[in-house]
Parts: structure tokens; sequence; C-alpha cells
């Protein structure tokens, strides 16, 4: 395990402790590391959630929860914040992280930000709400009114482009092969290689068997959502249904 891991793993057993007391919350955490938590906690008989201020979050705080409280999204300290901004104003994710952190934050304060046309939802700590209304007045050069709350729909965080074909199986190198557009040993070397990851979490086995709603990601050739299987062809091939990040 890695210094980040070992980390990672330190704060929490720490907020497993503390939240047998009172509710605990771990700043924002990424895909990775949330893979990471959901796969140690769920040894634990602790209660415990994953939140990120919406359904489908990739970033996303963990709270502990003692036995007479029931885990509860609403107690998160997370709030959004909703920059409005001219529709001719071209600000990308990019351009909202990179003032952010020009103020001196922390990654983990801020969880998903989702940019629209004139409208930009992000979410935050919320003890940091009052820091970052007094001091944002503009994203890269453009300037930006600054609203607490959002307002549904929330802009889309991604969008995808469809991908369907027929593979042998449900192996991770047969799905690899299909993603990348290559051959299975190609797609053999990058699994063995470490560039293949699957829900976040590196995976060296070329035979992995996949499920519908994992998260297949490739290093050099995006990330993908896999959706569906079947039916069979007839000559006995397996139908694949997919969806790659744009």
């Amino acid at each position: 395990m890695d210094g980040q891991r070992e980390l990672l793993l330190a704060k929490l057993r720490d907020c497993l402790r503390a939240g047998q007391r009172r509710p605990c919350y771990m700043g924002f955490l990424d895909e990775s590391e949330a893979a990471f938590c959901r796969g140690f906690l769920r040894k634990e008989s602790a209660g415990y959630l994953l939140w990120g201020g919406y359904e489908e979050a990739e970033r996303v705080m963990a709270g502990f929860f003692p036995d007479y409280m029931e885990p509860s999204a609403d107690s998160f300290p997370l709030t959004a914040l909703t920059f409005k901004y001219r529709f001719g104003d071209k600000l990308g994710h990019r351009d909202f992280l990179g003032a952010f952190m020009q103020l001196g934050i922390e990654r983990s304060v801020v969880g998903d930000i989702l940019v629209g046309e004139g409208r930009t939802v992000a979410f935050i700590r919320q003890e940091m709400e009052r820091y970052f209304l007094d001091n944002l007045r503009k994203i890269g050069r453009m300037g930006v009114k600054i609203a607490v709350g959002c307002e549904e729909p929330l802009p889309s965080i991604r969008e995808y482009k469809d991908i369907s074909g027929v593979v042998a199986s449900d192996r991770l190198d047969c799905i690899a092969a299909l993603l990348c557009r290559t051959s299975r040993e190609k797609a053999a070397r990058l699994i063995t290689s470490g560039a293949v990851m699957v829900d976040h979490q590196e995976v060296l086995s070329v035979d992995r068997r996949l499920e519908e709603g994992d998260v297949i990601s490739v290093r050099g050739h995006g990330k993908f959502v896999l959706d569906s299987f079947g039916p069979l062809t007839g000559k006995g091939r397996l139908t694949v249904k997919c969806r790659k990040y744009q």
C-alpha cells in the first residue's frame, strides 16, 4: 500500500472511532479514494454514508454516525454555490478549479463542479462558504455573481458517446479490446502493465469478469461505463453496450 492509501486508511480509522460518539465527516474524496473507502467500509459494522450533494456525484464526502443516528444526507456539512455569468462567456471546469485553488484552499474542500451555459454549480465544505463569497469576484477574467444554493435541474457533469459491439465473453481483456478498438493481445498488455482500472481500482488480471454498471478507465484511451450485456448473437457471441465519457 502506498503512502497516500496509508494516510487515507488512517483517516478512515480515526473517523470510525470518532463516529461512535458523534457524527464525523471526511473531506471530499475523488472517485478512486471513494472506491477504496467503500471497499474498506463494507467490512465494518459502523453506520456510514458517502454523499456529494446530489445523486451520482463523483466527488463525495464520507460521513460516519453513531448507532443512535440514522445516516442522512441532510446532515452533511456541505453546500452548493451557484455562479452566474454571461451566456457568451466560455468558462470551463479548469477555470473554476484554478480560481478556487488560488484562494489557497485544499482540494478536499471542493466537490463536483458542474459547468453549464451561463451557470455553474459547485459543491463545497459548508464552513468555507463565507470565504468563497467574500473572496471570489472573477473566474479567469470573467466577472461572476455567486448565490448560495442551486436550482434543479443541475448542469450536466458529463456527456457520453455510445459504443456497442460483440465480444467473446465478459472478460476484461475482451471488453477493453472493444473499448480501445484494438486486439485482445494488445488489450491484455494494457491490463498487465497497470493501465486499466475497474471502478477506479487497478486491475491486473486479464480474465476479470465485468458486470453491468462497471466503470472502466484505460490510460490514454478514456473512461467508459458498461451499460448492458446481451443478447447473444446467433454465433454465441455477447452483445455489449457502453458509453465513453466525453
